[in-house]
């Protein structure tokens, strides 16, 4: 028997999915400490919930985290028979040993940085310490929020909603079914991680193919605007949000129709998680009423299937456990070789030419700066001054960049390495190469129209 459009089964539909849009993807202004801010509803419960713990607290619990996964991880891979995943605790933990090795690392980094005993490329302030002190705590709360609370953006109807709408435009553009409007857009609101969250969530219930979930984690989760506006007040341009704004949608777009085209995602399966083949939506008339339709049978089913909170809390269990790790291993080993190393200041010696070429003032000093963006999105700011580059253009377009290359080990490249999306490393270094190469013209071009 089909579903009945009723009030009831509308109300399933249409209540969690407009709870979901603000909390995930209505951004307000906030007032702290004098400072006016853009944030999120689920971005401010974070906030919120590390003001009541305080940071130090959420440091230590996170590094307790991190031991218990690697521990764990051991206990439970070595436990386990087979591919069969009989628990909720196997299925957080049991893994393979590459990863075991990773989140032990991780654990071990973690509790050195905390109690500062090791190297100090490890353990300094602008390696471990950034990534313990400053953004681990930040992702443990926000995956708390976010991972009990993406059911209400995932499971009832707003996906299949919107994508009925969309699905003629999503295709043909970015490869990419409708439903993968909701996504997108979450994600670019939003905040990278949360991007990467709802594509992992989505590619492993079946809805996206490897493809299709390497290229909306990679081509659309992009840092917040709250993080944009801070970079912008980093570089002392906060006066040119607006320009910045204009040419990131710009060359985000453009990156976005190009890159499904060309390796690594061109060369993903088109295959689901399950190994069956991609499927692409038939053709429908009345998108608005078959939407619709879809959109409730979808609310009414997950409403039914009551597993909206353990599906939630395993997301959790997920993130704290098996990425907070991976982020800390990934961002500090990059994070130290961009900043005790000469590596990527020697990579970028190519560049200086081009942006000479392309009349950018202080070429020399702005190509230190476009490849370090790998390790840590923040570092091209961080490193504008000490490389003396003063030229407004030039930081507009050094700002501009680190965001568009989206790609970056510390947290964005870290949390879709760790993610069950079938994307490597190498394919993270392929992504952040492509993206630059793509997009640094771009936003030269704009910032010679807009400036």
């Amino acid at each position: 028997m089909g579903t009945k459009v009723n009030v009831k089964n509308t109300l399933l539909f249409v209540l969690p999915s407009l709870i979901g849009i603000v909390l995930f993807m209505t951004p307000f202004t906030v007032v702290e400490e004098g400072e006016t801010s853009v944030k999120l509803p689920v971005a401010l419960a974070a906030d919120w919930l590390m003001a009541l713990l305080t940071v130090d607290t959420i440091i230590l619990i996170t590094v307790i985290a991190m031991v218990i996964s690697a521990l764990l991880s051991i206990v439970f891979s070595v436990k386990k028979r087979g591919n069969e995943i009989n628990t909720l605790w196997e299925g957080v933990f049991a893994t393979t040993p590459g990863w075991i090795v990773i989140r032990v690392v991780g654990a071990i980094l973690g509790v050195m940085v905390y109690i500062q005993i090791g190297p100090q490329f490890l353990i300094s302030g602008d390696t471990g310490q950034v990534l313990l002190n400053d953004l681990l705590p930040f992702l443990f709360t926000i995956f708390l929020f976010a991972g009990m609370l993406l059911p209400l953006l995932l499971n009832f109807g707003l996906m299949e909603f919107v994508g009925s709408l969309l699905k003629n435009l999503m295709r043909p553009l970015f490869r990419l079914p409708g439903r993968a409007s909701i996504d997108c857009i979450a994600s670019w609101i939003g905040d990278g991680t949360v991007g990467v969250m709802l594509s992992n969530q989505q590619y492993e219930s079946g809805k996206y193919t490897q493809r299709e979930a390497a290229i909306v984690a990679s081509a659309f989760s992009v840092v917040s605007i709250t993080f944009s506006i801070y970079i912008l007040s980093q570089l002392g341009i906060s006066h040119l949000f607006w320009q910045f704004f204009l040419t990131l949608f710009v060359a985000g777009f453009l990156a976005a129709i190009i890159t499904p085209r060309i390796p690594p995602l061109s060369r993903k399966k088109d295959t689901y998680i399950d190994g069956s083949p991609g499927k692409r939506e038939p053709k429908v008339k009345g998108v608005w009423k078959h939407g619709f339709y879809e959109a409730v049978s979808r609310a009414e089913t997950s409403a039914k299937s009551g597993n909206n909170a353990k599906n939630g809390f395993k997301n959790v269990l997920d993130l704290w456990f098996g990425v907070l790790p991976v982020v800390m291993t990934i961002g500090t080993l990059a994070a130290a070789v961009a900043t005790y190393t000469p590596l990527f200041e020697w990579l970028a010696v190519p560049f200086i030419p081009l942006l000479e070429w392309m009349n950018v003032p202080q070429a020399a000093e702005a190509s230190k700066t476009i490849l370090v963006g790998f390790a840590d999105m923040l570092l091209p700011t961080v490193l504008a001054e000490p490389f003396g580059i003063t030229n407004e253009f030039t930081l507009f377009v050094i700002g501009t960049l680190s965001v568009s290359q989206l790609i970056y080990m510390s947290e964005t490249g870290g949390v879709l390495i760790a993610s069950k999306i079938p994307v490597s490393f190498f394919d993270c270094v392929l992504l952040f190469l492509v993206r630059t190469i793509i997009t640094l013209p771009i936003i030269v071009i704009m910032a010679h129209l807009l400036l």
